[in-house]
């Protein structure tokens, strides 16, 4: 397992060389005692699995949730001076500071679940390059981006969420995506702030021209680099540190997904820590989401990023966990296995 500091990009490539897995036994555990809680096989659905699965990355076949993390970064983009968004980069100076006072909706439901929430604003008053013209970032902007999320995570964090705020990021997520999968800018990009018609088209024409002049390269830290933002490097380079730490993840929307895909790609299973929370309202979500083998614990057409949706799906976890661990087993109950409860459905 990597535990250094990221101060290189020969470092990011040794952390994805070194990613640990799961405690099998842990797994094992988990899966004997969900065998002998008092209810019917399966009875709880996706929430037997999501429990094993956190046991497993928690090493604990009894785990409990005590401290979620919720981490939103913030920065800007050179592109958007490219009128991609319906909305002036000043917002983002703005937002974070609603963030800090505990204005936003992230605010609202890191708090509803007793999550931790920490603000990362990443250089906003010097945005990254234009992509069209040049690369986002350099190698040096880049891995100092990595490594602020990598930072972020705080070692005794249990479960971690990490959301964005950056104008003009639904097209580099969307230049991203396109660049790692192909199918074509059209098919990545969406409304975002809520740009339509003629400014829709001219978006879809800058991711096009981006894809056209970085998508080549075949690595997919450098697509990152020269397509990405500032935050989506923070969120990947937080999402890293989870795995190395065996913190699981829950991810949220298209930004944040476009964000970790390079993980992916670079290293098949870097993200196997991780769970959706949400499918956004942002069309090519579902699509990046099928690529990453992810299904979606939540729809309910949430586009808003800063982390909301996957800080929703925080309370989906926690029951899940709260049920797996704190469940009578058959024996305890005294309930006679196999006889006093009934099939799912009641029958």
């Amino acid at each position: 397992m990597y535990d250094g500091s990221l101060t290189s990009l020969a470092e990011v490539r040794a952390a994805l060389a070194a990613l640990p897995g799961p405690d099998g036994l842990a797994i094992a555990g988990a899966a004997a005692r969900n065998g002998q809680l008092t209810k019917p096989p399966g009875a709880l659905g996706r929430l037997e699995d999501l429990a094993q699965w956190y046991a497993g990355w928690r090493g604990d076949a009894r785990p409990v949730i005590a401290a979620p993390q919720v981490i939103v970064f913030a920065g800007n983009h050179g592109v958007a001076a490219r009128g991609v968004s319906a909305f002036p980069p000043e917002v983002t100076v703005q937002m974070v500071a609603n963030f800090r006072a505990g204005g936003a909706a992230i605010n609202q439901l890191a708090r509803c679940f007793g999550a931790r929430m920490d603000v990362r604003a990443l250089e906003l008053e010097r945005p990254t390059a234009d992509f069209t013209k040049g690369v986002a970032m350099d190698e040096g902007d880049f891995v100092t981006a990595l490594r602020v999320g990598w930072e972020a995570v705080d070692r005794a964090t249990d479960l971690l969420v990490v959301g964005e705020m950056g104008i003009g990021n639904t097209t580099a997520a969307a230049a991203v995506a396109a660049a790692l999968f192909g199918g074509g800018a059209a098919v990545w990009t969406g409304a975002g702030t809520g740009v339509q018609g003629a400014a829709l088209a001219a978006k879809i024409a800058v991711v096009e021209a981006g894809v056209a002049r970085h998508g080549g390269s075949g690595d997919p830290l450098a697509v990152l680099a020269a397509l990405g933002g500032r935050e989506m490097a923070a969120m990947a380079g937080a999402v890293l540190r989870a795995r190395t730490l065996r913190i699981p993840v829950i991810l949220d929307g298209f930004i944040c997904c476009a964000a970790v895909a390079p993980l992916a790609v670079a290293a098949p299973g870097a993200l196997d820590h991780c769970v959706a929370g949400h499918l956004s309202g942002e069309g090519a979500h579902g699509a990046l989401l099928e690529r990453l083998g992810k299904a979606p614990l939540l729809n309910l057409g949430l586009r808003l990023g800063e982390g909301s949706g996957a800080a929703l799906a925080i309370g989906v976890l926690l029951g899940a966990v709260a049920c797996h661990s704190g469940m009578a087993t058959f024996a305890e109950a005294g309930v006679a296995a196999g006889r006093a409860l009934p099939r799912p459905g009641g029958g």
